[in-house]
């Protein structure tokens, strides 16, 4: 099987059919909060560093949601009960083994500007994880999150608690969330990670508010 093997530190619930995987950083691993891996895994397999048929092996792409990988480094999973993959991860017990591949993408944080992160469903894991690097750093965070059933809330409201700006906003609510965006436009550097139709409302709402969407670093999870 293709990438690194790690172990797996914890599995968490932190929402709604939404686990936090801790994994172990492996040697060289040097990702900077936006960017993401492809996992690969044999769901079901006892030994994952077994030779597999490549037709068994399941990859998926997954965000960072740690602030740091120091030591281990998170992912954020929705749990999807008829996946081929996210039910298992959930289950998993610490040491067990999965792959890796990556870092990869330019989308990223250097913990050099005030940030506002805009994140729609498992957007939310980069966006507290760029907020999360920023207040450490020093720097001013704000996170507008949309989701009827949020994840991280504990993250979320030590942030707010610590005087980060924290806005939720109900999943069907683009009044809401347009408001919330114009509101903070020129709060910091502005980030956007969600799936297509959430990311494209983002882009629209901040021309339209007189900003550039070009200079905004959206995510796009397809």
């Amino acid at each position: 099987m293709e990438g690194t093997p790690v172990a797996v530190d914890a599995v968490r619930e932190v929402g709604p059919e939404t686990v936090a995987l801790e994994l172990e950083t492996p040697d060289g691993f040097d990702a900077l909060p936006g960017q993401f891996v492809l996992l690969r895994a044999v769901p079901g397999a006892d030994d994952q560093q077994a030779d597999h048929d490549e037709d068994d092996v399941v990859a998926r792409h997954y965000t960072l949601s740690s602030s740091s990988v120091e030591d281990t480094f998170e992912l954020t999973v929705g749990v999807d009960p008829d996946g081929d993959l996210s039910p298992w991860l959930a289950d998993l017990e610490p040491g067990a083994v999965v792959h890796v591949e990556g870092p990869f993408g330019e989308i990223t944080y250097e913990q050099d500007r005030d940030i506002v992160a805009v994140a729609g469903g498992p957007g939310v894991g980069p966006a507290v994880s760029i907020a999360e690097a920023a207040h450490d750093a020093g720097h001013d965070a704000v996170v507008v999150y949309q989701d009827d059933e949020p994840a991280h809330v504990d993250r979320l409201e030590a942030l707010e608690d610590a005087g980060a700006t924290v806005v939720f906003v109900d999943e069907d609510d683009e009044e809401s969330l347009r408001e919330a965006i114009e509101d903070h436009l020129e709060d910091g550097q502005l980030y956007a990670f969600g799936f297509h139709d959430f990311v494209a409302f983002v882009a629209e709402t901040i021309d339209e508010a007189g900003g550039d969407s070009d200079e905004a670093l959206i995510e796009n999870f397809g």
